[in-house]
């Protein structure tokens, strides 16, 4: 996605590494100009190379990659060198990574060959569909770079339509699991409340909680704890004992997460002020022997 953007931004892009099926369509949608090649291929032919893999992964691909290249070389682009020869990365190549969990440490190994590092984590979700082009445009990117390596950074993500955000190397784990909690926790949690709509009878509960869930975030993105409502922040222990023993007997595999979510939220509305300790005695009993409270 990052590819077709940087296209979009008048950048060439010469080459890409595609094994499934489908991502061998999304180049070919996205990138018609581009050849499918191996990874050392592309790294040899690129003066920028972007590696979008899965976190976990990142690490090998850059130490099998600087394992193939040799030693450094001051050859300018390898057009002709491909197939692991010497010199698929170079000195002065830049290599970047869109990994929001890493920094640029995890490029170390390509580093040592005279590459210049950058860690570029859009901030957005992509399904691999045609819409994800056109959310690119705006958003942040979660960005760390050597210091003199910034304005090249700021560049690239300016160019795809982004605003850089920087990112220490030591608060990557910290940030990646913020965003992680959130875009992929609402996922799960918001197909849970459908499920559980749809088990009440509720026959378009996307339809239903669309205005809901929409008031919600935005009343949170402007107030914080202020946006807290509903009868945890209000302390009605009746009503959320009540709500247990529901789960309990039509969605048992809910009530962990309804349990913790709801400790989670009693403990920033006590913080904030809006539910005072004394009031949220009983509520905190309930929250703490839930298999009391969703007794029948």
């Amino acid at each position: 996605m990052l590819g077709a953007a940087l296209r979009r931004a008048g950048h060439r892009v010469v080459a890409a590494t595609a094994v499934s099926a489908a991502s061998r369509a999304r180049v070919a949608r996205l990138l018609p100009e581009a050849q499918i090649m191996a990874a050392d291929q592309v790294v040899a032919r690129a003066d920028l190379v972007l590696l979008a893999v899965p976190d976990d992964t990142l690490g090998q691909l850059v130490q099998g990659l600087a394992d193939m290249s040799g030693q450094p070389t001051r050859d300018g682009p390898a057009e002709g060198r491909v197939g692991g020869a010497p010199g698929a990365i170079r000195e002065g190549q830049l290599i970047a990574h869109t990994s929001g969990a890493h920094g640029v440490e995890v490029l170390a190994p390509a580093t040592a060959r005279g590459a210049l590092p950058l860690a570029l984590h859009p901030v957005m979700t992509f399904t691999g569909r045609p819409e994800d082009l056109d959310r690119i445009s705006g958003i942040s990117y979660g960005v760390t770079a050597p210091e003199p390596l910034r304005p090249v950074a700021e560049v690239l993500v300016v160019e795809m339509g982004g605003e850089p955000e920087w990112v220490a190397e030591d608060d990557r784990r910290l940030y990646h699991a913020a965003l992680a909690h959130g875009a992929n926790h609402i996922a799960t949690l918001i197909n849970e409340v459908m499920d559980l709509l749809r088990e009440a009878g509720v026959s378009h509960p996307e339809r239903m909680i669309a205005p809901l869930l929409s008031a919600a975030l935005d009343n949170t993105l402007r107030l914080g704890d202020g946006a807290l409502t509903g009868p945890v922040a209000r302390g009605d222990a009746g009503t959320v004992a009540g709500h247990l023993r529901t789960l309990s007997q039509r969605a048992p595999d809910s009530v962990a997460a309804y349990v913790a979510l709801a400790r989670r939220t009693a403990d920033r509305a006590i913080g904030s002020g809006q539910l005072r300790s004394v009031n949220a005695e009983a509520l905190l009993e309930v929250l703490a022997t839930p298999q009391q409270g969703a007794a029948t």
